[in-house]
């Protein structure tokens, strides 16, 4: 793993949220994005080499949607910026992690995503990404 890639953060409307974040963060949000699979709207927001990824649900039975029914609006997942997604998921899973999904994904921002079941990792939803050549 090479670094924090972005922090995740679901919240139940960007119309509130971005706003919020952009006084918080004292920056703009510089992209947003559908991530039509996963029934989710993307917003990014940079600081130094972190990026905070806010997540809006587009459907009332979508992930996020669900997430935030079950534990409320807040942080959602950490992702870790890997240079091979394949060998770091193999590496992972012969250690015993769970992958939730055994093929990389498309994901937003132009990355390749698996994420880690939060069982194995203390509670905490791990991404892995891969920026696509």
């Amino acid at each position: 793993m090479l670094k924090v890639e972005h922090i995740g953060i679901a919240v139940k409307d960007f119309a509130t949220a971005i706003p919020l974040f952009e006084k918080l963060l004292n920056t703009q949000c510089y992209k947003t994005e559908v991530v039509a699979s996963e029934h989710v709207n993307t917003a990014f927001f940079e600081k130094g080499d972190t990026k905070i990824e806010l997540l809006q649900s587009t459907s009332e039975d979508g992930v996020i949607a669900k997430y935030i029914a079950k534990k409320g609006e807040g942080m959602h997942h950490i992702a870790f910026e890997v240079a091979d997604i394949q060998a770091e998921m193999e590496r992972l899973q012969n250690e015993g992690f769970v992958l939730l999904n055994q093929v990389p994904k498309k994901g937003a921002d132009n990355k390749l995503v698996c994420f880690l079941h939060p069982k194995g990792t203390s509670g905490v939803l791990i991404e892995l990404c891969q920026t696509i050549q």
